[in-house]
């Protein structure tokens, strides 16, 4: 294994545990994928049976396109929890790093019929940039997945309505600041709309303008937060590094 790959690892597992630590698991179900640098159609992803704090870099399965385990691992991977992933991966070569969650907050926006609303900075990050993908069942079908690819197409964010959430990061780091600010964005809508007072909203040019400011000149995201971030993850269990 390379230094690259190991780096990966290293990145992935601590966006597991991290997300643990959020409350963002959903026992061992939902996941978070990353491409294999340097092996085009191989990725990385949590043996199914595992809880997020169970991961570390070690233990992740590296896996194809049609999720067959590469190498000899005694772990299994949830095969059709890949089938969102692999189709991202697929049609976006920038989605180094997806992250599919079942996090509450991010339900229950989604199943309103507006969405996510431009309520807050957070929420402004993904202003025009959020797609919404309908509840379909279960199984991910390959027509599903098309619908899927076309309701996500460039965006960094999918609502999947009733599901749960979903965003590409070209980095570890920045898919996990990305899901961060949403989660952040949807439990900010939700203690506003309990509030039951009339809700403000800021004009179209003030929303456009602000969006770009919080993208600045277009670098991956997260890269201070996540040096900060490992450091806080060290400090709890650095366990994760194995």
């Amino acid at each position: 294994m390379n230094s690259a790959e190991w780096k990966m690892r290293v990145d992935l597992a601590a966006c597991y545990r991290l997300c643990a630590l959020n409350g963002w698991d959903d026992t061992i179900y939902t996941h978070i994928s990353a491409s294999v640098p340097d092996e085009p159609g191989r990725f990385l992803i949590n043996p199914f049976g595992l809880r997020f704090d169970e991961i570390t870099a070690s233990n992740l399965v590296k896996i194809d396109l049609q999720g067959k385990v590469i190498g000899a691992m005694p772990y299994k991977v949830n095969v059709t929890g890949f089938a969102i992933h692999g189709a991202v991966h697929t049609a976006r070569n920038d989605a180094v790093c997806v992250m599919h969650l079942h996090n509450v907050s991010g339900i229950a926006v989604g199943i309103q019929q507006q969405g996510l609303l431009p309520l807050s900075q957070h929420a402004l990050r993904f202003y025009g940039q959020i797609g919404y993908h309908n509840y379909e069942g279960l199984a991910l079908s390959p027509h599903e997945q098309t619908r899927l690819m076309e309701a996500l197409d460039d965006r960094p964010a999918l609502m999947l309505r009733n599901h749960g959430t979903l965003v590409c990061g070209r980095t570890v780091a920045e898919a996990y600041v990305l899901m961060d600010t949403l989660d952040k964005a949807c439990l900010i809508q939700l203690k506003a709309q309990a509030g039951g007072g009339p809700i403000v909203i800021p004009d179209d040019a003030v929303c456009a303008k602000t969006h770009a400011e919080l993208l600045g000149d277009g670098s991956p995201e997260g890269e201070l937060e996540w040096l900060a971030l490992l450091r806080k993850l060290d400090d709890i269990d650095a366990t994760y590094r194995c």
